[in-house]
């Protein structure tokens, strides 16, 4: 069953750091199955407070996203989203098929 991670960003506190971060992170994303689906695009906040922006990967199981979070190539890197931003982060399972 397809996972989605979820990024909010509710606050940045370094953007040199989320440079860092945006440049290293694809190679993080190299040889696994993931879609971006969608990055800091366009959005409307229908409850709650805004975010700066949300990030939207799609990965075949919760599994392959969890094992990509807390692999060795996300965790070298994942140290400069956090010195840069205030974020939320999950990964949530989609709708089984029918």
């Amino acid at each position: 069953m397809t996972a989605y991670v979820i990024f909010i960003k509710e606050q940045t506190l370094d953007q040199t750091a989320l440079d860092l971060y945006a440049e290293q992170a694809p190679a993080a994303l190299a040889g696994i199955e993931a879609e971006m689906l969608s990055a800091y695009q366009k959005l409307e906040v229908f409850e709650g407070e805004q975010p700066e922006g949300v990030v939207l990967v799609s990965f075949p199981s919760f599994e392959d996203a969890t094992r990509w979070y807390h692999g060795e190539a996300y965790q070298a890197i994942v140290k400069h989203r956090h010195k840069g931003a205030i974020y939320r982060g999950f990964v949530v399972d989609g709708k089984p098929s029918s």
